[in-house]
């Protein structure tokens, strides 16, 4: 999370200065491609100004470049190609406490859609897709460690859910999620995104493998209401 976080705050401080964010308003508001002088007129703005701060914006990812000639023209004569700029494909969204309602809308698009195909409940569905999503989540972050060394358990888990937005908090075996990612939803939609939850972190265990750790509903108004903890033995007969 921290991660993300930085390089969202970086792209966003990088229109906080009131040329560039002139410039970027501009290349953004056009059909095409805009070059330096097209945008350095636009914004009344001289020309290795503009270069200045276009490629910043470039620098920070908020705008891509090509190379095109605006004559139209090839071959001898035609002239050099100019460097045009556009809106990369970066997206940005900062918030504190961190909120992930892109993963929400996820979830529930893909359950409705599942809902309606196979005739199911689409709380039924939404649960499912919960599930299937932290699965394909714990797996991807087991996947994704590469050479690094590998976190088990508790650990593990809570790398997961911190690159969810849940701020883990861990005691031990114990884990408490600090903020709830979807909070807006779940105040007016409690049971659904409560339910949710639960499964996404169950589906966690389960694709990093962590049989020894389970999930459950422990509601708390200051925290989301999903906990985690060791799994009770089950008591063998003598």
């Amino acid at each position: 999370m921290a991660e993300n976080f930085a390089a969202s705050v970086t792209g966003l401080s990088a229109l906080a200065e009131p040329l560039r964010r002139r410039l970027y308003l501009y290349v953004v508001s056009q059909p095409e491609p805009v070059s330096r002088d097209q945008a350095a007129e636009a914004a009344g703005l001289a020309r290795h100004t503009a270069k200045f701060h276009l490629d910043r914006l470039v620098d920070e990812g908020l705008l891509d470049t090509e190379f095109r000639r605006l004559s139209g023209r090839d071959g001898p004569g035609a002239g050099r190609p100019a460097k045009l700029y556009r809106r990369s494909a970066l997206e940005l969204a900062v918030s504190v406490p961190e909120r992930r309602y892109d993963l929400a809308g996820e979830v529930l698009a893909q359950a409705v859609d599942e809902a309606v195909t196979d005739r199911i409940p689409v709380l039924e569905a939404v649960r499912r897709v919960a599930a299937e999503t932290g699965r394909a989540l714990g797996a991807a972050a087991t996947g994704e460690r590469g050479s690094r060394a590998p976190a088990t358990g508790v650990a593990a888990l809570a790398e997961v859910l911190d690159s969810c937005g849940f701020e883990p908090r861990v005691e031990g075996d114990r884990v408490t999620l600090a903020n709830c990612p979807f909070h807006s939803l779940a105040r007016k939609h409690t049971g659904l995104v409560c339910g949710m939850n639960l499964e996404l972190v169950t589906g966690m265990l389960e694709g990093l493998g962590c049989s020894a750790v389970v999930a459950q509903l422990e509601p708390d108004p200051r925290r989301c209401c999903v906990t985690t903890s060791a799994r009770a033995e089950r008591l063998q007969p003598s």
